[in-house]
């Protein structure tokens, strides 16, 4: 049987990554695809060169992102079964692109970008991952990108709960109100770029009630039938 893909995407918090490793744990022969950290990586690399937030939003569709990767050498490889990304020959350290700053940086550019390119080499690397592995995919717009996934999940969660998980995420060096006024901002955000429509083969998967990342994992992978092993 041949490999699947998987999709995985969700609200803003809901454990959208935690669940991801969750299933390269139980999936055998996988790799997590983290296409939201390389869009992280691609705007973190614009600001770190001197762009503002506000000149990135004016440019609107004629910021073309993947331009913008090559531009900055923003490079992605596979390391213990996930990508990881490098910019020039420095590897970004997870934490950074995923803080609260530049995730307010994606939500706010990524509607407005030219994100064509980028969606078209994120497929091919998607397409030429599957000849070897299960794919496992974080991101937005996953049926855009990549219209054949074997299973599309939207992960939600009550806006408590996510509050929640975001405090421990930043180890408390943030502040719950300031985490909650992002949260909803980011929400708006990503409704109003469509990023949060769901297409009739989305399977919701709700992980508030979910006590422990292995239980939300459980739920999303009840809906999986995996490939058999050759």
């Amino acid at each position: 049987m041949e490999n699947i893909v998987i999709g995985i995407e969700g609200l803003v918090g809901a454990g959208k990554t935690s669940i991801c490793r969750g299933l390269l744990s139980r999936i055998p022969n996988s790799i997590i695809f983290h296409g939201g950290n390389l869009y992280r990586a691609i705007v973190y690399a614009m600001m770190k060169n001197g762009s503002t937030l506000e000149e990135l939003k004016k440019q609107g569709k004629s910021l073309d992102i993947k331009e913008m990767m090559d531009l900055f050498e923003v490079k992605i490889e596979i390391e213990n079964n996930e990508t990881v990304i490098y910019i020039g020959e420095e590897k970004i350290d997870e934490d950074i692109i995923q803080s609260k700053d530049a995730s307010m940086a994606v939500s706010t550019v990524g509607g407005k970008a030219d994100n064509t390119k980028l969606f078209e080499f994120a497929k091919k690397l998607i397409d030429t991952y599957k000849k070897e592995y299960n794919v496992i995919v974080s991101g937005r717009a996953l049926i855009s990108i990549y219209p054949e996934l074997d299973y599309h999940f939207f992960i939600t969660a009550s806006l408590d709960e996510r509050v929640k998980r975001k405090c421990i995420q930043y180890k408390g060096e943030e502040d719950e109100k300031e985490i909650r006024n992002n949260i909803i901002k980011r929400d708006k955000l990503q409704e109003e770029a469509g990023f949060y429509k769901l297409s009739p083969n989305t399977k919701e998967i709700d992980v508030t009630e979910c006590k422990t990342v292995e239980e939300s994992t459980e739920k999303v992978l009840s809906n999986i039938k995996l490939p058999a092993m050759n």
